[in-house]
């Protein structure tokens, strides 16, 4: 009987080690794309700090990864096997406020990151990032667009 509790730990402690070597955390804002290239089309972005899952781990430059229920690849060379910290900043307010553009949609306004956030279009010059859906006064009031991400 001892013998079999052995073995069961042994097996127990196996697949706990093959459960951990399957999680990576993403150490930047990561595109998710439908093939292992930079010129795939983007299924979405996985934020700074996100855990994700991996079938096998490889020396390989692009793997397949398992984020939110979508599949897909992103480059290897920005995964972890340890857990990041990661911090936002957000405005003095510490709340994210919005507005209603002239579509009628309703857009967050230009926020304080620390780096690109998911859903972020443009970077003001006064370094908060928009979430603006078209090109027409984007970071109008925040100096202008220092840089356009999408």
């Amino acid at each position: 009987m001892l013998f079999f509790s052995f073995l069961f730990s042994c097996l127990l402690n196996a697949q706990l080690s093959i459960q951990q070597d399957a999680i990576r955390y993403v150490i930047a804002n990561l595109n998710l794309r439908e093939a292992p290239n930079t010129t795939s089309a983007i299924i979405t972005q996985i934020p700074k700090g996100t855990q994700v899952t991996i079938d096998e781990d490889c020396e390989c430059k692009w793997i397949p990864v398992n984020y939110n229920g979508y599949i897909g690849y992103v480059s290897t060379k920005y995964l972890s096997k340890e857990k990041i910290e990661c911090t936002t900043i957000y405005n003095n307010s510490t709340s994210i406020k919005y507005y209603t553009n002239s579509k009628g949609e309703r857009v967050q306004s230009p926020t304080y990151y620390n780096s690109a956030p998911p859903g972020a279009t443009a970077l003001c010059r006064d370094g908060t990032y928009s979430f603006s859906k078209s090109r027409r006064g984007t970071c109008s009031h925040h100096g202008g667009v220092a840089k356009w991400l999408r």
